[in-house]
């Protein structure tokens, strides 16, 4: 059996923990952000934001807090499916409550289920600086996809 349907018999857990076992970077490393917990219906990405992601304005860009609890709500999602479960993501929706910059960090996006039905899950997520001040928040739709 080849490695790919080896992944695809795993639960989503199991292959979050296969991932994120040193050896996946992806947008993580772009970004500069981390795996910090990862369990059952909640997922948690620390990130250290730096000047090469801030914006015109000097803080930094939405979209990496859009990207960090897209990841983090999203992989809470993943972290529920059956072996042969996939998902995509149907809508994202993100509110910015604080700017960041570089002092902020650590940052923390939490994401948690809210609910998983046979075709959608819904999840929310948090974003958090150093002091635990909310800088964002967000919900996402998911589509679950059965063979």
């Amino acid at each position: 059996m080849n490695a790919s349907v080896e992944f695809a018999n795993l639960s989503g857990l199991e292959q979050l923990r296969a991932a994120f076992d040193g050896t996946f970077k992806g947008i993580g490393k772009t970004l500069n952000f981390r795996l910090a917990t990862l369990e059952e219906g909640r997922v948690v990405f620390e990130g250290r934001p730096d000047q090469s992601v801030y914006n015109p304005i000097g803080t930094v860009h939405g979209g990496y807090a859009a990207t960090l609890l897209d990841s983090a709500m999203a992989c809470a999602v993943h972290s529920t499916l059956k072996p042969g479960q996939s998902y995509t993501t149907l809508e994202l929706k993100v509110a910015y409550h604080r700017a960041m910059t570089e002092d902020s960090a650590p940052v923390r996006a939490e994401g948690k289920i809210i609910s998983v039905g046979r075709r959608a899950a819904f999840a929310e997520g948090r974003l958090l600086d150093a002091q635990g001040r909310l800088c964002a928040s967000g919900t996402t739709t998911c589509l679950v996809v059965t063979p």
